[in-house]
């Protein structure tokens, strides 16, 4: 990933470029908006974080710039004087987030990142577009999802979305979205499991001048942010126990209370919500309030994983080889059908993510411009699933699920000498995730 940061206070500049930088981001910095307008010229950037005031062109000017043309780059605004003003100009001129100077680094490096995940998703959902919706499939599960989708989305009602990792639960939701009566309103994402337990609450509610030590102006949180939209909490089964009462309060009342605050806000934003968990084993546990997830349960829709829609793989796969066909600039033009077949038979526990990657390998390494199943290295590993008795063999001693991840969670910690960023970073969870993880296999280093 690269950033590039824009602020005319040299010593914000070298202290965001150090702290993306522990974070394994390379960050440009530049002290002006023409410096910035000619940076972003010269090279490709994954997100932009701007100071809003700065002397001769400043970030505003900058921001109108980059969407004349044609840059669709995320923009984080930060200002030292900011106000509800200035945020609405702002996200209405294109920038995706707004900060308020004094800001905590780290929280800047977790929005960014957050960011440029969420755009991902973003261009790949709009790359992938069939007419009759973002879900991609024509099997008879995708086409009732998609059935789903069409009934759902002009209500006001909750959604939940269910599915393991990588099924594509933000392309649904943003499809709800695209077809609902709030399509002209913001959709605004936020990862639950992504933001630290300490930071979370002032994310989703926001927080009023002197509500802690150092909240030196007000802060917008998401759920004003995504007034007039709708807000999508994903990795909801992540959420503190703490934070489900004040969101179920907010879902009942429809309206939040600011950190250090005492008047309450109405708030008209859809609630769509995802995880990857099974939240009544959750709840029978004790780790996931009853009644919160009654209320989040209003509809519910299940995306299949990829091993039960087999007949779906060869159209994902056409789609995923257009799409970094224009990435690369490369010109595969196809699967032979012994590498469709390939593909057809193989698990996918890792859902569209894994068959991404399978597909931007075998372009690398493909010998001519059609990739066979020489060129698929599946990586297929013996791994029994925990409770349906589904395996894959690979003729060597098979482990349970449990005990390879556990595996590879002290394999990529010993990699890194115990660093948890990177090897959270390496295995693809969040730090928070990891940490959970290396708790409940009383991992030790």
């Amino acid at each position: 990933m690269r950033v590039l940061v824009c602020d005319d206070e040299e010593n914000i500049r070298n202290q965001m470029k150090r702290f993306l930088g522990m974070e394994g981001i390379e960050a440009d910095t530049a002290e002006n908006g023409l410096a910035a307008e000619r940076m972003l010229r010269q090279a490709h950037y994954e997100a932009v974080i701007m100071d809003l005031k700065m002397p001769g062109l400043g970030g505003m000017d900058v921001l109108k710039w980059m969407r004349s043309e044609g840059f669709r780059t995320p923009v984080i605004m930060i200002s030292a004087y900011g106000d509800i003003t200035d945020a609405v100009t702002a996200l209405k001129q294109g920038a995706q987030d707004y900060i308020v100077k004094p800001f905590n680094p780290e929280e800047v490096v977790i929005r960014t990142k957050s960011l440029v995940e969420a755009e991902g998703l973003r261009r790949f959902a709009e790359n992938e577009k069939t007419e009759d919706g973002g879900f991609i499939g024509e099997s008879p599960e995708v086409q009732s999802i998609k059935h789903m989708i069409a009934k759902i989305a002009p209500t006001p009602a909750t959604v939940l979305i269910t599915g393991e990792s990588g099924t594509g639960k933000e392309v649904v939701a943003r499809e709800i979205h695209r077809l609902s009566k709030l399509s002209g309103g913001p959709f605004v994402a936020i990862n639950i499991g992504g933001v630290p337990e300490n930071l979370l609450e002032s994310e989703l509610f926001g927080y009023e001048k002197g509500a802690f030590t150092g909240a030196g102006q007000r802060k917008t949180g998401l759920f004003e942010l995504a007034a007039g939209g709708t807000l999508f909490l994903d990795e909801i089964g992540d959420m503190p126990l703490t934070l489900q009462v004040k969101l179920l309060r907010v879902i009942q009342e429809r309206r939040i209370i600011r950190l250090g605050g005492t008047e309450p806000t109405p708030i008209n934003a859809r609630i769509i919500a995802a995880t990857n968990k099974n939240l009544e084993k959750m709840v029978a546990e004790d780790k996931f309030r009853e009644d919160l997830f009654y209320r989040l349960n209003v509809v519910r829709i299940h995306l299949p994983p990829l091993r039960e829609r087999r007949s779906d793989v060869p159209l994902l796969a056409a789609y995923i080889l257009a799409r970094y066909n224009r990435q690369m600039g490369t010109r595969v033009t196809g699967f032979t059908p012994e590498a469709l077949d390939v593909l057809k038979n193989h698990n996918f526990y890792g859902n569209v993510r894994e068959l991404e990657n399978i597909i931007e390998r075998a372009m690398i390494f493909a010998e001519s411009d059609t990739i066979d199943s020489d060129d698929l290295d599946l990586r297929t590993s013996c791994v029994y699933r925990d409770g349906d008795g589904e395996k894959e063999s690979n003729g060597s001693s098979c482990l349970t699920l449990r005990d390879a991840e556990k595996k590879t969670i002290i394999q990529s910690l010993q990699r890194w000498e115990g660093n948890r960023t990177q090897s959270a970073r390496e295995l693809g969870i969040s730090r928070r995730t990891l940490i959970s993880k290396i708790q409940e296999y009383d991992i030790e280093l």
